[in-house]
């Protein structure tokens, strides 16, 4: 069995439906994830140094959080990354006008993150619908350098259509924003993980383990109705990805997508997504 699709069916609507059955897409890299990886690796580089995947070694926590929480935040609000996110999109048979998109968040998994009681969260088993988003809503996921299933995280797709014990009922996006967008954003303070709700898996997961095997630039497409995990990094180096997420508009007006079977969140994070063809 083939878990990780190589190549997405020609009509954009077979596509949807697939990953709302729950297919999962890994793709080439394309001239418009390169672009972006290229992009965001400029920023690495200037930021942390040519060996940022070591630099946490060497400057403190606090600063080390610091100026991720700087490239976060470029990376989330600033225009011409929205504009990549755009390209990626529509390369991929998306259509612009009807697709609505949440823009890219920069991921960090240190190594030993894990020991951190404030990036606890990084670690839960989730859904991604059950931080407020459609059953429509699509993830796509971009190493910026390859990648290693020991760094990345893992699926566990006998558990697509099982309900799963969870405290999604605890997450309300309104409540989330409420104070500002630096939770949105992600990890603009320290003490976030300690202090937010953070939805979680409250028993083992099920049957089959399909962890992410992925090289730069690759596109993995998974509907956000996928139960995964970050696996615990102890490789000695830092892993960078991006993300963000997509819902097709007309889909979610007319309840098209994965079968919700647990997510009891509340709010709508649809409501601050980018909308290109409005």
């Amino acid at each position: 069995m083939t878990f990780f699709l190589p190549s997405l069916p020609e009509e954009n609507s077979t596509v949807r439906t697939a990953l709302y059955d729950g297919s999962v897409f890994l793709l080439p890299p394309s001239t418009e994830t390169l672009e972006l990886v290229a992009r965001v690796t400029e920023l690495l580089e200037q930021d942390l140094g040519a060996d940022f995947r070591h630099t946490q070694f060497q400057v403190s926590s606090e600063e080390y959080f610091r100026r991720i929480g700087v490239l976060r935040k470029r990376i989330y609000t600033e225009p011409p990354f929205h504009q990549m996110v755009e390209a990626i999109i529509e390369s991929s048979g998306f259509s612009l006008s009807d697709t609505a998109f949440d823009p890219a968040r920069l991921r960090v998994v240190a190594h030993a993150g894990h020991e951190n009681p404030a990036a606890a969260p990084i670690y839960y088993g989730h859904r991604d619908t059950w931080y407020s988003n459609s059953q429509s809503m699509i993830t796509w996921w971009i190493p910026l350098h390859d990648v290693a299933p020991a760094e990345t995280f893992e699926f566990y797709p006998d558990d697509y259509r099982r309900p799963v014990r969870n405290d999604s009922e605890r997450f309300d996006f309104q409540e989330w924003v409420s104070e500002g967008q630096e939770k949105r954003i992600g990890w603009q303070k320290k003490d976030t993980g300690l202090t937010a709700t953070y939805p979680e898996l409250h028993e083992a997961p099920q049957g089959r383990t399909f962890p992410v095997n992925a090289g730069r630039g690759e596109l993995l497409l998974f509907s956000g109705q996928h139960l995964h995990q970050t696996r615990k990094n102890v490789t000695g180096r830092t892993r960078f990805s991006l993300d963000f997420r997509t819902v097709h508009l007309k889909d979610h007006a007319t309840g098209i997508g994965a079968p919700n079977v647990d997510n009891r969140s509340t709010g709508s994070s649809l409501v601050q997504y980018i909308r290109p063809g409005r």
